[in-house]
């Protein structure tokens, strides 16, 4: 591990304690944010945009949701400046209680038939709140569990930040399930959805936890040292990313596209393709979302561990490589509405996924010295989540309604996919550098950071 003061090296404990809060932390934030897809996709249009068609209501509720994905660059942004000014851990401990309280007012918030056009209102004001709290949460679990990590185990500590996603998929589809098995459809459309969100709650103990028991990061602590009596000190750290690595931004962004894209084709699109389009039920369909986010868990830590012997960079490519190509029949398996092809199609999806999702967060924390780490990582990766992710089901939607056929969602699978590619393919492979940046010698760092993309 780089050290962070004169010899001073973080203890197993603090390196171990790290990690797993980073996981704990973002399986929870995650959790929050994609129950709210599951209702968007099940329950919000009934209960908040109950005069529309069907069509329209689905295509309302998903804006409403796209609606978190335009907030997480504008969180990235805000979280990305004071995480680099003022530490990981103050910045995190922020986003995880803004998630959880908005979270939670969701889950008390009246629908349509009590409060009127207010009560789509509020859920678009709720959403935004997601989208803020996300958008910093994400750069701050992963640079609390990449910036402790030893150097040789960066990639494998980083994606538990990252295994957060999938356990979040689980225990939100968990909570459904169960609490549709215990409700009528009746009781379940009143009452019931508000369950998951109010569990929400869990994520402000997880703060606590945070800001009472973890240190700072060992690269932000160094970075502080060095910075003591400097004038960089009143710099901003996202004007000057953007100014000084506006090519690693735009790459970071490209990574993603496809991998954000895709994985909300698998969880959300799907879901509503399957029980809207294909008919089939809505348990069955969770069970297969379910199962395939089960498989994604071991799938990204192990790729991830093995980009720390190999690179980030090869394992990336032929990831995006499999999961274009996959696109296609894995539609064929999924309009059989048999839900073993269905799992079967969804679980490889996922597992070619992993192969870049998996080291994405070390890799994006590679690419940007440690001043300016946060706000570099955070707007590469938010910046992407609103063109890829936050759009994803609604074009989906759309492309259904527009050809009649999956073929046009599997292409647009594919496109981003080139777009993937190309991206990486421009991204030279930093894995064995160190995370620790001397700020007497940040000019060789950006001049590093430039030779770090390929023209």
């Amino acid at each position: 591990m780089t050290t962070v003061g004169e010899g001073a090296e973080p203890q197993r404990s603090d390196i171990t304690k790290a990690g797993l809060a980073a996981l704990v932390a973002s399986s929870i934030e995650w959790y929050d944010f994609f129950i709210y897809l599951t209702a968007a996709a099940l329950v919000f249009p009934a209960v908040f945009f109950p005069e529309s068609s069907a069509v329209a209501g689905v295509l309302a509720s998903f804006s409403t949701a796209a609606v978190g994905f335009v907030a997480r660059p504008i969180g990235g942004v805000l979280f990305g400046h004071f995480g680099d000014k003022l530490g990981r851990k103050p910045t995190l401990v922020i986003a995880l209680v803004l998630m959880g309280t908005a979270t939670v007012l969701v889950g008390l918030l009246p629908g349509f038939a009590t409060i009127g056009v207010w009560a789509p209102i509020l859920l678009f004001v709720f959403r935004f709140c997601q989208g803020l709290a996300i958008g910093g949460q994400w750069g701050g679990a992963v640079l609390l569990a990449t910036e402790y990590a030893p150097p040789n185990r960066r990639g494998l500590f980083g994606s538990l930040a990252q295994t957060g996603v999938p356990v979040g998929v689980i225990f939100g589809n968990l909570i459904f399930l169960a609490v549709g098995a215990v409700t009528t459809e009746a009781q379940f459309l009143a009452w019931g959805w508000r369950i998951p969100f109010l569990v929400g709650v869990l994520l402000i103990g997880v703060a606590m936890y945070i800001q009472l028991r973890l240190e700072e990061t060992p690269a932000f602590r160094h970075l502080e040292e060095q910075q003591e009596g400097n004038e960089t000190q009143e710099r901003s750290p996202v004007l000057e990313v953007i100014k000084e690595h506006p090519k690693q931004i735009l790459l970071a962004g490209g990574a993603f596209f496809v991998v954000n894209g895709s994985f909300y084709i698998l969880i959300s699109g799907i879901l509503d393709y399957g029980t809207r389009s294909l008919g089939l039920s809505s348990d069955a369909m969770l069970t297969a979302v379910l199962i395939s986010s089960a498989i994604q868990i071991p799938a990204l830590l192990g790729f991830a561990a093995l980009t720390d012997r190999v690179g980030r960079r090869p394992v990336y490519l032929i990831g995006a490589v499999l999961l274009g190509l996959w696109a296609f029949p894995m539609f064929w398996l999924v309009n059989t509405r048999d839900i073993a092809l269905i799992t079967l199609a969804l679980s490889f999806g996922q597992i070619f996924l992993s192969m870049m999702y998996g080291p994405q967060a070390a890799l994006f924390a590679e690419m940007f010295s440690a001043r300016v780490r946060y706000s570099g990582a955070s707007l590469g990766y938010q910046g992407a989540a609103v063109f890829a992710g936050g759009l994803a089901p609604i074009i989906m939607v759309w492309l259904l309604e527009t050809t009649g056929t999956s073929l046009s969602v599997s292409l647009y699978i594919l496109a981003m996919a080139v777009i993937t590619f190309i991206s990486v393919y421009l991204i030279t492979d930093t894995y064995e550098d160190e995370m620790s940046q001397d700020v007497a010698g940040e000019s060789e760092a950006i001049a590093r950071e430039r030779d770090a993309t390929t023209s």
